[in-house]
């Protein structure tokens, strides 16, 4: 691929303060905790369910998980999964076993049997840590309960409890009032107990080449294929950490709602890594419950909540949003899916709330572009916005991916930057599909107006190609996002004999009560659409599929439709 010969538009709209490069620290991931700890030790930088961790805590916490993995004759690159939810077990567990000089995989907890195998057989863990807990009919250990016979190379089993970091009295009425129920298994290491004893003292640190040897082996959700491992280098992760630490401006008084599930790239890096280096509190709730996160921000004044388009989605649409104080919050990022426009000015209007779009992929650690945030910045609504310091962006063509496209023409979005991955893991042949001449290709279809701000037209895969014509699914779903009856939306192209594709639209109704209709939907949709975009099929759905991280599953819904009819 050339390299770009287009000039870097953006940088005369960064926020004021911000660098247009950055300048890189050679450190560990495992660093910027122990950083913290000396900068801020009385800090809070946990808070789960009224229990308050500080960052000196959490810096012994993961000593302690360090030493007892270095006893246990575990050595340097031996890889760890973390099958757990954002408790405080996460977090100390990641931190910990870095300074251990281990390989983190962190994995979905809510991941069946054959999910689960994959994961560990593919990345060759030795040691896992997961909940021992039945909890909202959930059995979190069964599942690789199952597989286990099937994966001989793990040496090491970490137990732990929802419970187990709350406050005394809610530890107490967990299981009663909750109905959290925990499982003794006898062949598996308590954590609690492990720790028990274990020195709090550093542990020695590690020589690490941080742009080679690799902190996290993160999977891709394989929401469109089989999932495979990214590689992400110390390298990576601090570099991403640091950039976004000085778009968001994020300090040690701030207070950020860490809900965006940790196992995610998208929740490691925004809301759990980079708010270490600024001493940030966060505020850990391990699901995502609509009546929960308004009562935690109004009670806790979080401040910043980075999210995902399905939780801004919820919240717009909860009856009983004005009863809640949310003013507190300064900073909104939504990422890891589309924001839908219309979610976005309604969020903004009932709110007051500064919600910007970003951008990112697990192969780039993940944020590669952002709306500029703060006083007198330039937001356009319906962009992802500019490239974050130290990150180049340009659109290619669709065909060769080496022809470079002119502002406003649509092609391939390809980036470039110190967080782009080493590799799949164990997967050369598809890292070269994606890598080329470090630009890495993302597999979306977008473009890039004259000032430099990008927008996403839709996923290369999910086209829909109806009689030679390019329907792109996010514009369908925008214009249905903007009817008064729907909530959600998601838009996938199925096999027609005539058409080669045709469009289904999946409908979520406000109120299921009164439902508008097939044919009003539809001519709603031809007074905004070309005929050939509007959906021949609707399906009125009481929910949508969707990953634990808030991402429609397109595929799912194409492959229930397959074969479909037009009689729906």
């Amino acid at each position: 691929m050339q390299s770009t010969t287009l000039p870097k538009r953006w940088l005369k709209f960064y926020p004021e303060g911000v660098s247009h490069d950055l300048d890189l620290p050679k450190k560990s991931v495992q660093s910027l905790l122990i950083e913290a700890a000396g900068k801020y030790p009385s800090s809070t930088a946990l808070e789960y369910q009224g229990n308050k961790i500080s960052y000196g805590q959490l810096n012994e916490l993961s000593n302690q998980f360090a030493n007892g993995l270095t006893s246990l004759g575990l050595k340097e690159g031996s890889k760890i999964a973390l099958i757990l939810p954002n408790i405080p077990q996460f977090v100390f567990c990641f931190w910990g076993a870095l300074k251990a000089g281990l390989t983190i995989v962190p994995c979905n907890p809510l991941y069946r049997e054959r999910e689960i195998e994959f994961q560990l057989k593919d990345s060759e863990a030795e040691a896992v840590v997961l909940l021992n807990n039945i909890y909202n009919k959930n059995d979190f250990y069964s599942s690789f309960e199952k597989a286990r016979a099937r994966l001989p190379n793990i040496r090491f089993v970490f137990v732990t409890s929802l419970t187990d970091y709350l406050p005394p009295i809610k530890k107490q009425l967990a299981g009663p009032v909750k109905k959290i129920q925990t499982v003794t298994k006898p062949d598996a290491i308590n954590l609690a107990s492990f720790l028990s004893g274990k020195p709090k003292s550093e542990p020695p640190l590690l020589p690490i080449t941080t742009e080679e040897d690799v902190a996290v082996i993160q999977y891709t959700g394989g929401t469109t294929g089989i999932s495979k491992g990214a590689m992400l280098t110390h390298s990576n992760l601090v570099s991403n950490a640091v950039a976004l630490t000085n778009w968001e401006h994020g300090t040690n008084t701030d207070r950020l709602l860490g809900v965006t599930p940790f196992f995610h790239i998208y929740g490691l890096t925004v809301c759990m890594i980079s708010p270490t280096l600024s001493g940030t509190e966060i505020v850990l709730l391990p699901s995502f419950h609509v009546k929960e996160v308004l009562e935690t921000i109004s009670k806790q004044k979080i401040t910043m909540f980075p999210g995902v388009a399905t939780m801004y989605i919820a919240l717009v649409n909860y009856p009983e949003l004005s009863r809640y104080s949310i003013g507190s919050i300064r900073r909104c990022v939504s990422g890891a899916a589309p924001l839908p426009l219309e979610v976005q000015k309604k969020f903004d209007e009932i709110t007051g709330g500064n919600l910007v779009e970003g951008y990112g992929l697990t192969e780039a650690s993940p944020v590669t572009h952002c709306n500029p945030l703060g006083p007198g910045t330039v937001v356009k609504s319906g962009s992802i916005g500019i490239p974050i310091p130290g990150t180049d962006a340009k659109i290619v063509d669709l065909e060769t991916g080496t022809r470079d496209m002119a502002p406003g023409e649509t092609g391939e979005l390809a980036v470039k930057g110190p967080q782009v991955m080493k590799g799949y893991w164990k997967r050369s042949d598809e890292t070269t599909k994606v890598m080329r001449d470090g630009w890495l290709l993302t597999g979306d279809i977008a473009k890039m107006d004259e000032d430099g701000y990008f927008y996403i037209v839709d996923r290369k895969k999910d086209m829909i190609d109806a009689s030679g014509f390019k329907v792109w699914p996010r514009e369908v779903e925008e214009v249905l996002y903007a009817h008064p009856s729907i909530k959600e939306a998601a838009v996938v192209g199925v096999r027609d004999e005539y058409r080669g594709e045709t469009v289904k639209a999946f409908i979520v109704l406000k109120d299921k009560s009164s439902n508008p209709g097939v044919e009003t939907i539809r001519e709603y949709c031809k007074t905004q659409l070309a005929p050939y975009k509007v959906p021949k099929i609707i399906d009125f759905r009481d929910e949508l599929p969707k990953t634990l991280v808030g991402k429609v599953l397109r595929r799912q819904l194409r492959e229930e439709s397959a074969p479909d009819s037009l009689l729906k």
